[in-house]
């Protein structure tokens, strides 16, 4: 029998109890009603992709949004108990993270034991019900939207939340036994300075969370914040930014965390394995409201209109039953039928460009025999003087078989990273 090839699922949550003046995802509140129809659709299109579960073993799964935890914890556990029956999950698979009680009464601890399973949830949404509810589902992760302790800074954020309201809420997730933490935080925010930036470290690292990551913000067109802050007036400066970012980095360093990628820091053993497969390239299904996937090189994206997406759950069962076996050129096909948008087989070329540019993003950086493995290609061949000509210019190196970002590097990796387009 051939080995399953390994697999990361996402769900996507797209509502949230208010739109945050950055955010330009695809997510806003609806009234309940809506929601139960989408969890009936999620339903509908878990089951349509079962013809995954043939090939593929699921590693991970991750519930992001929007804001998973505003809607009801029951949707939450039975989308899961859907995804547990129609996938393979190999649960000796992947350790250092909390097995569920296998004396669960819906079964599913057993199944899901070992596999990293994360929720985001954004303070203020979380009650010891819900949190309970997420535990006997298998979740052993959760990812908590903090950004900043800064009350003032929470608002001009548009977030809902105070700080107080997150601790409240970090402890609850404590006392019910989630031990794998994580906490969002963004830098350079309008008004801030780097006083309250140390502030916010010290007061997270103080609470001891398993990771954290730290994000510099973004200014996305089509938000309110790309109307007020596009010319970059009121935001801290390029300067301070960096600096911010070197004291993220030292901070975490000195109170036990690993920096692993260009933003994201962790206790020993507690790396996101889900992000991780990310950047180490390892196919994932993306299910939800506008979710992206990458299967066996092949790329796409589900539809991104709400009433639509819930419609298209009509079409999901009239697929006919597929072989165990299949090519690549039936499953686009397949892809076309159930209503997949953008659907794009990856050449060769941006292969490897992903393959830089993903894996210059963590700190172990990219293994050049995996790359010589993988494309049956020569490494030194195709990037050997990219390689070299960053090295001279101090934002490469070279360690054994393997090529990193040095720190120089990291400040200017969009650079560096641009120049391994092909």
């Amino acid at each position: 029998m051939n080995q399953k090839k390994p697999l990361g699922i996402y769900i996507h949550i797209p509502f949230c109890m208010s739109k945050c003046a950055y955010c330009d995802f695809l997510s806003g509140p609806a009234e309940e009603g809506i929601q139960k129809e989408y969890v009936q659709a999620l339903h509908a299109q878990i089951e349509a992709y079962q013809f995954l579960a043939n090939e593929y073993e699921v590693r991970t799964i991750f519930i992001g949004g929007g804001t998973p935890s505003s809607i009801d914890a029951t949707d939450i556990k039975d989308i899961l108990s859907h995804v547990y029956r129609i996938f393979n999950i190999d649960s000796s698979r992947i350790g250092n993270v909390e097995i569920p009680d296998n004396k669960s009464s819906n079964g599913v601890g057993s199944k899901v034991a070992g596999i990293e399973i994360t929720i985001e949830a954004n303070p203020g949404t979380l009650t010891k019900e819900k949190l309970l509810t997420y535990k006997e589902a298998g979740i052993n992760r959760i990812s908590m939207g903090l950004q900043s302790t800064n009350n003032t800074e929470l608002r001009l954020l548009g977030r809902i939340h105070t700080y107080e309201q997150f601790e409240e809420n970090y402890h609850l997730a404590r006392e019910c036994g989630f031990n794998n933490i994580n906490v969002d935080l963004m830098s350079a925010l309008p008004g801030q300075t780097i006083d309250t930036w140390e502030a916010t470290l010290e007061k997270i690292c103080s609470l001891d969370p398993e990771h954290i990551s730290a994000y510099s913000l973004i200014i996305e067109e089509g938000t309110p914040f790309y109307e007020k802050y596009a010319d970059q007036e009121g935001l801290p400066s390029e300067e301070e930014d960096r600096f911010m970012y070197h004291k993220t980095r030292t901070m975490l360093r000195d109170a036990g965390y690993e920096r692993y990628e260009i933003s994201n820091y962790a206790k020993p053993g507690y790396e996101s394995k889900h992000n991780c497969s990310y950047w180490e390239r390892i196919d994932y299904i993306g299910f939800g409201l506008g979710a992206s996937s990458c299967i066996d090189t092949i790329r796409f994206h589900n539809e991104e209109h709400l009433q639509e997406f819930i419609r298209q759950k009509d079409i999901y069962g009239q697929n006919e039953r597929l072989p165990e076996v299949f090519g690549k050129d039936e499953k686009v096909q397949l892809l076309h039928k159930l209503g997949a948008k953008e659907i794009h087989v990856l050449p060769i070329q941006e292969q490897m460009e992903e393959f830089m540019f993903l894996g210059l993003r963590m700190m172990k950086g990219i293994d050049i025999e995996s790359f010589n493995k993988i494309f049956q290609a020569e490494f030194n061949t195709i990037y050997g003087h990219t390689v070299d000509e960053m090295c001279r210019e101090g934002l490469l190196e070279r360690v054994d078989h393997k090529v990193r970002l040095t720190e120089r590097g990291i400040d200017i990796s969009n650079y560096v990273m641009s120049e391994f387009l092909l």
